[in-house]
């Protein structure tokens, strides 16, 4: 018999996912896509470290955007530049590699691959919530992406829908209003403390997903659970075990 939804969560319409490092495992998938170029053009470094390099521009590319000193820009451009960037580290300029070598290259992090229970439960939630990312990725690489991974999304919210990148709470809310809902109304599925932090306190309901491995064996933060979300769960399974799916 199917289980209603109850609690806090009954009147929710919509459920917000993080996918980078929640839904889907960047780490490994970036390191495959990387390692016959870093072959080729001749970097002698573990592709697992190289992807760890590539996301550690992640977040400072982004901090002069929600600063107000640029304009925004997607995160593909982002990607493009901090690729650009880390090469350069390694004494390879972009003009090295053909323009669609180069293009394939950055489009990497739309062929990421899905946490073994990730599709399963996205499937399972969507047979009671609309859902979809609230994510700081562009459309069309979400898009491309939720294809590749067979992701099941009703809708593509977040960074490329408001022009902001989270934690900035218009991101939350914006999408909130994309899809007609009050933020009370939403909900927030993150495997980052500080992701859920913000979404709380823009209204959102919010679940906790543990990834403890997201940055491989050596990672020191999310490692749990630092706030008093609504859930945590150690899975998306568990996620909609939770929620009654």
């Amino acid at each position: 018999m199917e289980r209603k939804v109850q609690g806090k969560f009954s009147d929710v319409g919509f459920l917000g996912f993080d996918v980078y490092g929640t839904v889907v495992d960047w780490r490994t998938s970036i390191a495959r896509e990387s390692e016959g170029l870093l072959k080729k053009y001749g970097i002698h470094i573990d592709p697992l470290t190289f992807a760890e390099q590539w996301r550690s521009y992640y977040q400072p590319s982004m901090e002069p955007i929600r600063a107000g000193q640029r304009a925004f820009v997607t995160l593909d451009v982002l990607n493009q530049e901090n690729l650009t960037a880390l090469l350069k580290t390694y004494g390879v300029d972009r003009t090295q590699l053909k323009i669609d070598e180069f293009a394939h290259w950055v489009a990497a992090w739309e062929r990421l691959t899905p946490w073994p229970d990730s599709v399963e439960g996205l499937t399972r939630l969507k047979r009671k919530f609309a859902i979809g990312p609230i994510s700081n990725g562009h459309i069309a690489g979400m898009m491309h992406l939720a294809r590749y991974a067979k992701l099941p999304w009703d809708a593509i919210l977040g960074a490329g829908l408001t022009n902001t990148y989270k934690p900035q709470h218009q991101t939350y809310l914006k999408s909130a209003m994309a899809v007609g809902l009050a933020p009370q109304r939403m909900a927030m599925i993150a495997a980052h403390n500080d992701d859920l932090a913000a979404a709380r306190a823009c209204g959102f309901k919010t679940v906790y997903v543990n990834r403890p491995t997201e940055y491989g064996p050596n990672q020191t933060k999310d490692l749990n659970a630092t706030g008093d979300w609504d859930h945590v769960v150690g899975s998306i399974t568990e996620a909609a075990d939770a929620l009654g799916c």
